[in-house]
């Protein structure tokens, strides 16, 4: 399926990660055999080699919160934002004992509801491919960081090497379907293989980064490209 051929309108994405918010974590962790938390947790420490602690950060598209958490356990202050207000309660509850605990704020990476330069640094973790009118989003981004400010987005792909191309996508087709089974949601699971097959990686991703004027935009690959960490900083 084409990326343009997948319906992202706000109120339907919302609406399914509303639906699936409380199986989402668990049956994400599943899935992935818990290799997400690792890779969240060297994507926080890459960024936080970049960007010094205090600074502020908005996690867009944080949904339940896991990298919300783990980037305020790092010494950021962080603001999660997200169009789902069922994924970002649990987000709430997971950081309620954290100090400073993060803002959470109701919104749209469209429309982000903060002035021009608000922070240091914005992270999306497997959000992007969600985002309907990227290039008005990544506007958005651009706007709301500092001068010099760093972009960080964690996102799912396809490997390179054609074998292990073949056996992860065996395996991500066929392990989804399961879960969108076992979580009553075969819809929203659906939607994620067609969302991450479609999805621009690698230097198609990076050309849109640099068409929306960041600059010194590079990737990295976390377990030979099944995930992808994109980095990109907006101009001093």
């Amino acid at each position: 399926m084409a990326q343009k051929d997948l319906d992202k309108n706000a109120e339907i994405i919302s609406g399914m990660f509303d639906a699936i918010a409380g199986k989402y974590d668990a049956m994400n962790h599943r899935m992935s055999l818990g290799i997400d938390r690792l890779w969240r947790r060297r994507f926080v420490r890459a960024l936080s080699r970049d960007v010094p602690a205090g600074a502020a950060v908005l996690d867009l598209a944080c949904g339940t919160g896991d990298l919300t958490k783990a980037l305020s356990r790092k010494g950021f202050t962080v603001t999660g934002l997200d169009i789902s207000a069922e994924m970002m309660e649990i987000g709430k509850a997971k950081c309620r004992d954290l100090a400073p605990r993060p803002q959470f704020v109701l919104g749209s990476a469209e429309q982000i509801p903060f002035p021009d330069g608000s922070f240091d640094a914005v992270t999306i973790s497997f959000g992007l491919r969600n985002f309907d009118h990227r290039p008005q989003c990544l506007a958005e981004i651009r706007r709301v960081l500092k001068p010099g400010g760093h972009l960080a987005v964690l996102e799912f792909s396809v490997p390179k090497n054609r074998l292990w191309r073949a056996i992860y996508l065996f395996y991500f087709k066929n392990a989804v379907r399961l879960t969108g089974r076992l979580a009553g949601s075969i819809g929203a699971y659906g939607y994620l293989v067609d969302s991450v097959l479609a999805f621009p990686r690698y230097e198609a991703l990076c050309a849109e980064f640099t068409a929306e004027g960041f600059r010194a935009v590079r990737y990295q690959l976390y377990s030979g490209g099944i995930a992808c960490a994109y980095r990109a900083r907006t101009d001093q």
